[in-house]
């Protein structure tokens, strides 16, 4: 019996080195090459091989799988292809590989799904329908342009394999919604759909589980596994190291710091040599290489089951015993004195003719019926926010922020006052502009909404103007505070940043956030100049929506002690020593910064006046100040909301986060 020859690889990269623009061209900013002398191969044929492409902040992952779709420039130009696309096996509409490789990445908002980027932020929640406001159904069927014509030899949409798309990712009933409506986890959930419905030969997912509620991941994640069983299509996925891995993950591509690959080939080989070299640093015996940081590594290996997240990731034998990490520290316990009501929910209920978003439901309270959402904001509390994709936490921020066009109807103060005149009291409304100014914001949609070509600088400064666009009044104080907090993130938000350079300089010259624009960062970067954005310039209420999503694990916590103590605290350089004599890279001690033992500390952190409210679906992007909470309900299930308090940072306590959800079992 003759045995067919082998197929060739989809994607073949042979000792290739990529760059964004031409090596030899004259540009603007420097072209450092992307990668250097990469090699990779997917095949096409025999036992799938299911790739996850990890790394941290700045690593080049939504870079690494860009290039295997065949954007950026190769060099030598053979040494990538894509063979098989060239074979009988491929349909003719399959032959190019942006047709028959597909990315799913999450950096563009709905923007992605046909809603104009050009709306302003309020336009989802309107009544009124234009014509390119195109329903869901219609976005999967691709029917979004005016006069459409299907070329000869296209095929229309697989309808069982519509319905099956339709039901894994639970979008059934929201076929009809015009998709400026959905969530955000909605919205990525369709764009999944809509790529699966191609059919392509590989699709690439860049942080699919990224928003998505702890149910919703654990429905996701099986659907995804029984296409890569079946080759159909192939996956790669992108993630961050602390990310669990879902089970079905047979290779690793783990990346260093300066965009090269740090250890590439199966999994458990990959974790191996990965744990090797953390225990190495860990007894002292090994020098931690700069570019492939160890604290990054710390919660690495954790996987996702069908039971949910199981394991410690590669620190567990090292931490098990050890003095702890110290992030603990973050924030000091929120004070138990309240002051005055910021935000007052007396019954809201948001509806877009009969469905009822928001707030539908009715509850006992010391023997009242209360109809709607009830719920007040204090001063100085801290606030969870939880709930299912489509509980409705996008809508509760957009009536806080008063971008919701029913504030005016609904029973909402906000600062003591209505958005509509008081009879008898003799005080004016609040305006948009009021409310826009004493609240700071970072969310999916301001990530959405954010023009891009503002420069680094210009995105900070925004936080004192009333527009995105508009002209910003600061004071030398107000500058003060940018010109701090750009040198404190110059490492994270300069994409040039060179440890020697700023050395040289001695950490001051700014000029770099006056000629990069926001469109020109990563991602994590530009989430973390949104966060930065938000807090800058201490607002009454800190609305923090998915703010930390995009963020490895370093950077994060970086985050969330700039937003404990501003300039006042730091970690410290380097490793501590435990009482054996063993180096921890995981007790990250925060001590007294420069800037505060010579009182120069021009941003704190947060006060006692502001509020703060998180949402997230990730217990370790939940602030450990966070103690009040309340989870949504699934919508039209009529349940009420849920309140809470805890005892303790979410982030070190499993059992309150499973309180919160509700559910016997870890997500």
């Amino acid at each position: 019996m003759r045995v067919p020859p082998p197929r060739p690889p989809v994607i073949r990269i042979a000792n290739g080195t990529l760059y964004r623009h031409h090596p030899n061209g004259t540009h603007s900013h420097p072209n450092p090459p992307l990668f250097t002398n990469l090699s990779f191969e997917l095949p096409s044929s025999g036992t799938p091989r299911n790739w996850c492409v990890v790394g941290p902040s700045l690593s080049g992952k939504t870079t690494f799988l860009q290039i295997l779709r065949g954007q950026h420039l190769c060099f030598p130009p053979t040494a990538r292809s894509f063979p098989y696309l060239a074979t009988e096996f491929v349909p003719n509409r399959l032959r190019a590989p942006t047709s028959a490789i597909q990315y799913v990445g999450f950096d563009s908002g709905n923007a992605a799904l046909g809603v104009a980027a050009s709306q302003y932020l309020s336009a989802r929640y309107e009544s009124r329908r234009e014509d390119t406001d195109f329903s869901l159904r219609d976005f999967l069927l691709g029917n979004m342009d005016f006069n459409s014509i299907r070329l000869p030899g296209e095929e229309g949409t697989d309808q069982k394999l519509l319905e099956r798309v339709v039901v894994d990712l639970r979008l059934e009933t929201l076929l009809d919604l015009p998709v400026a409506f959905l969530s955000n986890g909605q919205g990525r959930r369709a764009r999944i759909a809509r790529a699966l419905l191609t059919s392509p030969e590989v699709l690439l997912l860049d942080e699919p589980f990224m928003g998505l509620d702890p149910p919703t991941v654990a429905s996701l994640s099986p659907m995804l596994r029984s296409l890569a069983d079946k080759a159909s299509p192939r996956l790669v996925l992108g993630a961050r190291p602390q990310d669990p891995l879902p089970e079905w993950i047979t290779h690793l591509v783990y990346l260093r710091t300066d965009c090269q690959v740090g250890a590439m080939g199966e999994k458990d080989a990959v974790l191996k040599g990965l744990r090797m070299y953390v225990r190495g640093v860990w007894e002292g015996g090994l020098v931690e290489d700069e570019h492939l940081p160890v604290r990054a590594l710390g919660e690495m290996g954790r996987t996702l089951t069908e039971k949910g997240i199981e394991g410690d990731g590669l620190s567990e034998e090292i931490v098990n015993g050890a003095a702890g990490d110290g992030r603990d520290q973050q924030a000091a316990e929120p004070s138990a004195t309240k002051g005055d009501p910021l935000v007052e929910m007396s019954g809201c209920a948001v509806k877009y003719g009969d469905k009822v978003v928001l707030g539908g439901w009715s509850e006992e309270n010391d023997g009242k019926k209360l109809d709607g959402l009830h719920w007040t904001i204090r001063q100085g509390e801290r606030w969870g926010v939880f709930g299912p994709n489509g509980s409705g936490k996008t809508t509760i921020v957009s009536l806080l922020c008063s971008d919701h066009p029913q504030t005016y109807s609904l029973p909402i103060k906000l600062f003591g006052r209505s958005r509509l005149p008081e009879i008898g009291s003799g005080e004016l409304p609040l305006t948009f502009w009021d409310i826009q100014s004493r609240i700071g914001h970072s969310s999916p949609e301001i990530h959405q909404y954010m023009p891009r070509r503002l420069t680094v600088r210009q995105v900070l400064e925004s936080a004192w103007a009333d527009t995105f666009l508009s002209k910003p009044t600061l004071d030398d104080f107000a500058a003060g505070q940018v010109d701090a907090t750009l040198q404190w993130f110059a490492h994270e938000l300069n994409p040039d940043f060179s440890s020697t350079e700023a050395a040289a300089a001695g950490g001051k010259s700014l000029e770099w956030a006056t000629e990069y624009m926001f469109g020109e960062l990563s991602f994590s970067a530009q989430r973390i100049l949104l966060f930065l954005r938000a807090i800058i310039k201490h607002p009454e209420i800190v609305v923090l929506d998915e703010a930390f999503s995009g963020m490895d694990e370093a950077v994060r916590d970086k985050c969330m002690l700039w937003l404990a103590h501003g300039e006042a605290k730091t970690y410290t350089s380097g490793f501590s020593k435990s009482g054996s004599g063993k180096h921890s890279p995981m007790e990250a001690s925060i001590v007294e910064s420069s800037a505060s033992q010579s009182g120069n500390v021009r941003v704190t952190g947060l006060s006692e006046k502001q509020a703060l409210i998180c949402i997230s679906h990730i217990k370790e992007e939940v602030p450990d100040c966070v103690r009040e909470w309340i989870c949504l309900p699934e919508a039209n299930t009529g349940l009420p909301a849920r309140f809470g308090r805890l005892d303790g940072p979410l982030r070190t306590d499993s059992k309150r986060w499973r309180e919160i959800w509700a559910v016997g079992r870890q997500q």
